[in-house]
């Protein structure tokens, strides 16, 4: 009889968590199964190794990153706006598998760094249609800044007081680089 998707998705879980809070090394199959609660002959069941884990996390993020995107596209607000705004933690799916993945390109993981390049092109791709692609460069460096920030804050505390100020300073930025 098949394990249920909820077994699979809560190992998944807890490579997540592992890779945010001790990273990579640390998060060994046997640290795995004991955070997820399952046995490691339950984790090996969904996935066969690591490299498995490492893939079904990266088609997590890809999955989650396509849904920002369509959000980028029809935000009524603008592209550059929604992803300047989304660009503060909230610790979302989102916010958890990209710092999840981050831990992954830390160690030279090439599949990741070329997940990551993709997202971040798309991103580009979708600001350029918005604001032009120079503006577009420089509103995914207003993003990435915040968001790296907000990791040096401590990403799970949540966004540091003043940081909506930041948010709020940028966004009138762009609409005088708009014109």
């Amino acid at each position: 009889m098949p394990r249920k998707p909820v077994a699979r998705d809560a190992v998944l879980d807890a490579f997540e968590a592992l890779l945010i809070e001790v990273g990579e090394r640390a998060a060994t199959l046997d640290a795995v199964a004991k955070r997820a609660g399952v046995s490691k002959g339950g984790l090996l069941y969904h996935f066969p190794n690591k490299e498995a884990l490492i893939g079904s996390l990266l088609e997590r993020m890809d999955r989650l990153a396509q849904a920002d995107i369509e959000a980028m596209k029809s935000a009524p607000e603008g592209a550059a706006a929604y992803f300047i705004k989304s660009s503060l933690w909230a610790d979302t799916p989102l916010d958890r598998v990209f710092v999840a993945s981050t831990r992954l390109a830390e160690v030279a993981h090439e599949e990741t760094r070329r997940r990551f390049a993709r997202i971040q092109q798309q991103w580009l791709d979708v600001l350029a249609a918005d604001v032009g692609p120079e503006l577009a460069k420089a509103v995914r460096y207003m993003g990435d800044g915040l968001y790296f920030n907000a990791m040096f804050e401590g990403a799970s505390g949540g966004a540091a007081p003043g940081r909506q100020a930041d948010v709020d300073s940028l966004l009138a930025t762009l609409d005088r680089l708009r014109g």
